[in-house]
Parts: structure tokens; sequence; C-alpha cells
């Protein structure tokens, strides 16, 4: 089994093909899921991965907005076309679809930005959050179940997650409000490269955004017939930050209707610095809802 930060590092490696068409295109591996299905959390980070190949160095990413068109194929590599929309003096905009067998599963526009001066606020971390180490690992709550997502989830995820509240893995302990925390950290160090933090990091926020809709409802992931899907996914870069250094990701739920979910988080340093702040809606279909 590879290291899982090994992992993370190939698949976010695309290849420049060198094939031109009016968009520059790239391709990238799949990672191995236990369901059979591209983690979207992988694919968005590829895709802002590709989009960043083409625009100078020093233009950091500071926002995306992506929608999941189709389940990925784990079995199937995936190619990455990125339109170079528009180059200004201090922005520039990037498309990048994201193929398997001549379709596109995912499709995203980007935004990056010059280096600027400007107003500065931000919101306050919450207070009375528990330090991650006092918390319990995934492995040390399932680690135990002899089940495939049990084991990738406890041992072969590029990030430690570690939930501020009791996680939804099995059941949903407690009031049943739509918020929660979690600290999170990849699970060994990465190269000192802003870009990959910022890809890292996008590849991170999908892993728990949608449970704050679920722990609202009392269903946990563990609910017999639940399908749940990533919809849609939109991020704003705030401020550089490291995935190697312990975040928390702050999440709440305004609303869910129609078989849908929405959800809002917010990252901090470890240190109170607000990195970023992300949204998606995602399906939860649960069954026999009414």
């Amino acid at each position: 089994m590879t290291n899982p930060i090994d992992g993370l590092l190939d698949v976010l490696d695309l290849v420049d093909t060198g094939a031109r068409t009016s968009e520059d295109i790239f391709t990238g591996p799949s990672q191995w899921m236990p369901h059979g299905r591209v983690f979207g959390g992988q694919v968005l980070a590829q895709s802002v991965v590709a989009a960043s190949r083409t625009v100078p160095d020093d233009r950091a990413v500071h926002s995306m907005h992506g929608y999941f068109l189709r389940p990925g194929d784990v079995n199937l590599p995936i190619t990455f076309s990125v339109d170079r929309i528009h180059d200004g003096r201090s922005f520039a905009t990037r498309r990048t679809q994201a193929y398997q067998n001549g379709v596109p599963i995912l499709s995203m526009i980007a935004s990056f930005q010059d280096p600027d001066d400007g107003v500065d606020h931000q919101i306050e971390m919450p207070g009375d959050i528990p330090a991650p180490e006092s918390l319990p690992t995934t492995a040390e709550l399932i680690g135990h179940i002899d089940h495939d997502v049990a084991r990738y989830w406890s041992t072969e995820r590029a990030f430690d997650v570690r939930h501020v509240e009791s996680p939804i893995f099995l059941s949903v302990e407690g009031e049943r409000v739509a918020h929660q925390a979690v600290w999170m950290k990849a699970a060994g160090p990465l190269p000192d490269d802003d870009r990959l933090h910022r890809a890292a990091l996008a590849y991170a926020t999908d892993y728990s955004i949608l449970e704050s809709p679920m722990r609202r409802h009392g269903v946990p992931w563990a609910m017999r017939g639940l399908r749940v899907a990533s919809l849609d996914h939109a991020m704003w870069w705030h401020r550089s930050g490291r995935v190697d250094e312990w975040l928390l990701y702050v999440q709440d739920s305004p609303s869910a209707s129609g078989g849908r979910g929405l959800a809002r988080g917010s990252i901090f340093s470890a240190d109170g610095v607000l990195l970023a702040s992300v949204a998606q809606e995602g399906m939860i279909r649960v069954p026999d809802a009414r």
C-alpha cells in the first residue's frame, strides 16, 4: 500500500502531455477509493494544479467554483484541459475541465492574483476548542471495524481528521445541530510549495463538509441506503498556510431541502489566522425520508 502522503503527491503531480488544441492538456492518476468513485477533493485539487501550471509562479489561486458532473472511475486516469480565459494586469482566470472516457466529470473556473496590499480583517476563530492532540484519531474510533471504508478512513487517507464533537461515522450522538468543527492535518510533511499547499487544502475540504447537514438530521455515514454526493464546490483562499500543520475547519449548514444540503466552512490555522472559506451543496438522500 502506498504511503498516504506519497499517494497525495503522486495524484497532484500532473503530466504535461505536450498536446495542444486551443487549451493546455494535462493528465493525472486516480486514487483508489473503497466505493470505486473518484474522491471529489482529489479532482478539485488536480484541477487547481492544472490551472496553476498555466499562470506565472507569483500568481496564487484565490478562488474557484466547480461543478461535479459525473462520478469518476478510480480505475481510469483523468485528462485536464485548461482554457486561458483571461490574463489581466493583476488577475488571471482559467477554466479547467476534467475528463474520463471523453466526457467531463468536473468543470471548474479559478481566479489567480498577484500579491497585493489592501484592507485586511477576518472573523475570529472560535474559542474553547480542545487541542487536536486531546481528541481521538479516526483509527482509534473505527480502526477495529473489518470494512473497506473503515480501514481506508482509519489508515489510508492523506489527512488526519479529528472531530471536536463526536463523529458521525456510526451514529449521531447528542443534540441535532447543524454545525461542527474538525481539526485536520496532512499525515506527513509536504514540500515548501505554496501552490501545492493550496491545492492540498482544496483536497481536504471535501472530507467532512457535508457532515453539518447530516448531523442536523441525525444521519450517520453508516446509515443503510444513504446516498451522499458533492454537487458543487466553491472556495476562497484568503491567506497562505501549511496543510502539514493543524488546521481548524469550522462548518455549518444554513439549509437543507429537496434532497440537497448546503454547507459552509471556515478554515483557521492553529494560531487563529483565517486561511480559507468554503461552500458546498451536496445530494443527501435518506431512505424513507419524508
